[in-house]
């Protein structure tokens, strides 16, 4: 089973746990089938990362799509040690050709993601697209092409 993410990057500490709990018990739904668990991700914070984390916990392999050559460098410091473990962890790698990180490349990186999986798992709060590139287009163009699509937004989620 491949499954996808998409999901707000700013989630609010207090509910880190709880939409951790809610994406394993997305993908434990799915994969009772007793197919292999392969999660597809940018491997942005918040919700990217708690999803490649639950993949890995359920013994899962993890993909990891980047939307440009800079994307690393775009993290705030202290953001890369979890992202720079995250990616040693991760079976493929595909850097797209694009040099620097924006919403053409973020479009092109989500493209990449949701053509290569069965099902997307959205850490969403509702709310409509604010542009190109963002959780809410994702799930758009996920719903448009006919991937189905979970959402995961548990009481007391809350975007920081």
């Amino acid at each position: 089973m491949r499954v996808g993410v998409t999901g707000h990057s700013k989630l609010v500490p207090e509910c880190v746990d709880a939409v951790r709990a809610a994406i394993r018990e997305a993908l434990e739904a799915e994969a009772a089938g007793g197919s292999s668990l392969v999660g597809v991700t940018c491997l942005a914070p918040g919700a990217d990362q708690l999803f490649a984390r639950v993949v890995l916990d359920l013994g899962g392999r993890v993909e990891v799509v980047l939307p440009a050559t800079d994307y690393r460098d775009r993290l705030k410091p202290e953001k890369r040690a979890a992202y720079d473990e995250l990616l040693a962890r991760a079976h493929v790698v595909s850097v797209l050709p694009n040099e620097l990180s924006g919403r053409h490349a973020y479009v092109m990186a989500n493209e990449r993601m949701l053509a290569s999986v069965e099902l997307l798992v959205a850490v969403w709060d509702g709310q409509p697209p604010d542009g190109r590139g963002g959780t809410a287009d994702v799930v758009e163009t996920a719903r448009a092409s006919g991937v189905p699509v979970v959402v995961v937004w548990p009481e007391g989620a809350r975007r920081g």
